[in-house]
């Protein structure tokens, strides 16, 4: 095993790798300061995941395009379900180690907060917290389905926090599947949250094609977890058939059972057939903890699992990798540090060939004339100084020119001008997700000036923050009366951009 030598050290000339989190088998996290981003930006701390080929012995050519393969389609996974519930990627790159070993690698964004796992192991939730965070989970995963990605590891480990503990994000799309169809089943997964259709423990080689089903397997187990605050390894590999006996005397501890029940059925068939369904069954555990205490407000408002927006989030999508096999380039390397000479050279005469000599013949020389010694030429001041100091104030202007052209740029793309003009000469198209109010400015501490129905097409001209100004260039349906601007602000979370 070979780990990558990346610690205190800055890759691509932009990232300032500061320790390391963990490892997988075949990748490594770090984490890392963007040198480029501002000190208050929320991306101003990233994650690195670094594809380490090397860390297994048993690598090969074969072995290695599958890996790159896989790692590249976690980044198209990524980017296909951008979702304010789900850990956006902000870079990707390759590079060389201090030790000279080429590794592609994925910038994602850093949740401060850790994973729920560890938050429940070191204090319980109050029983509408859990439910506000498995609200987003169940929104960031539904929206996932709805882009033909199934996750296929589920579990609390894979939610990760933000630093102030408010947004969940569902993490870790290694081992996604791009479509229910796209090939058989293979074997991945937490045991104890794994469906039995591609559990390492209790796969059949008879299970069907894999469908959001199983996501949804998993994740009523994770939320088991969450409000119980105990593992289901009493179920394991199969439903939920009770609950620990600490919540058997809520309220709510029946209604959870049962949904809990339905959505871990051993036939696939019989489970909730979407995130949102799941949702549904557990209405009546929000709406029985609301009417226990009214102040929770986590009774279900739509029938749909609605997003939480962090700060600093955005639906636009970095440039799109695209990673070759590294191998045989790092064993070349690696061959050319390991050359040695030769233990004897084989016996031999060498015969070298030289041009013949001739000897030079040198002038005789002249006779010697004796010279007046002539008045002292007065010092000439040095002819290289004017020059030099020409050159040293060009160069002085140059620099000054150049750092504020580099200040100028840094402080147009923090503050987003740069987005902004590149969204009025390339506008994005996106939809609107429900009826929307435009504002004038991009807040909502002002009264609308325009509405936007439910599949309106606007284009995007600027972003600021979450928000977008957006001109309306269809509406999803007629309207009558009220602010008829078909220019304003709206918030990212009303609207689905479309795709190039």
């Amino acid at each position: 095993m070979r780990e990558l030598s990346l610690s205190n050290s800055r890759l691509d000339k932009r990232y300032d790798v500061s320790k390391r989190l963990g490892q997988g088998s075949y990748a490594e996290i770090f984490v890392a300061r963007d040198t480029l981003s501002a000190p208050q930006s929320p991306h101003s701390t990233v994650v690195i995941k670094a594809l380490n080929v090397f860390l297994q012995e048993d690598v090969d050519l074969d072995l290695e395009r599958t890996l790159v393969e896989n790692f590249q389609n976690e980044a198209v996974a990524l980017d296909r379900v951008r979702h304010p519930n789900i850990i956006s990627r902000l870079g990707h790159g390759t590079a060389r180690d201090l030790a000279g070993v080429v590794f592609h690698y994925l910038v994602l964004e850093y949740l401060a907060g850790g994973d729920i796992q560890s938050l429940i192991r070191h204090r319980p939730l109050r029983i509408d917290a859990a439910l506000k965070y498995i609200e987003q989970a169940c929104a960031g995963l539904a929206h996932a389905h709805s882009r033909g990605i199934i996750h296929r590891d589920i579990k609390p480990q894979n939610l990760l926090l933000t630093e102030d503990l408010v947004t969940l994000k569902i993490a870790d799309f290694g081992v996604a599947r791009f479509s229910a169809a796209d090939s058989p089943i293979t074997r991945v997964g937490t045991n104890i949250y794994a469906p039995p259709e591609h559990s390492p423990a209790y796969f059949s080689d008879t299970a069907e094609r894999l469908t959001p089903a199983a996501d949804i397997y998993s994740l009523a187990k994770t939320v088991y977890t969450i409000i119980t605050r105990e593992p289901p390894r009493p179920y394991t590999g199969g439903p939920i058939e009770g609950l620990p006996v600490s919540s058997n005397d809520e309220e709510w501890s029946d209604s959870l059972l049962e949904a809990l029940n339905r959505a871990t059925a051993d036939d696939p068939s019989r489970r909730p057939q979407s995130v949102e369904e799941f949702w549904f069954d557990l209405g009546p555990v929000l709406n029985i903890v609301a009417d226990l205490d009214p102040e929770t407000r986590v009774k279900r408002s739509a029938e749909v699992p609605q997003p939480h927006v962090s700060r600093g989030y955005t639906p636009l999508v970095p440039e799109q990798p695209s990673f070759e096999a590294v191998l045989k380039e790092n064993t070349h390397s690696s061959a050319r540090e390991n050359i040695q000479p030769p233990a004897a050279f084989p016996p031999s005469r060498a015969v070298i060939d030289y041009p013949a000599y001739e000897p030079v013949r040198e002038p005789l020389p002249r006779p010697v004339v004796p010279v007046p010694a002539a008045a002292p030429t007065p010092r000439r001041k040095r002819a290289w100084k004017g020059p030099l100091r020409r050159l040293a104030i060009f160069l002085a202007f140059a620099l000054i020119f150049t750092g504020a052209l580099y200040g100028t740029a840094v402080y147009f793309r923090n503050n987003g001008i740069l987005e902004s003009v590149r969204n009025r000469i390339s506008p994005k198209i996106a939809i609107a997700n429900t009826d929307v109010y435009l504002r004038p400015s991009p807040n909502t501490n002002n009264d609308p000036v325009g509405l936007a129905t439910k599949n309106s097409r606007v284009r995007i001209v600027a972003t600021q923050d979450n928000w977008y100004q957006v001109d309306i260039v269809e509406q999803g349906r007629e309207r009558v009366g009220g602010p008829n601007s078909t220019h304003g602000w709206l918030n990212g979370k009303y609207v689905d951009i479309q795709e190039n």
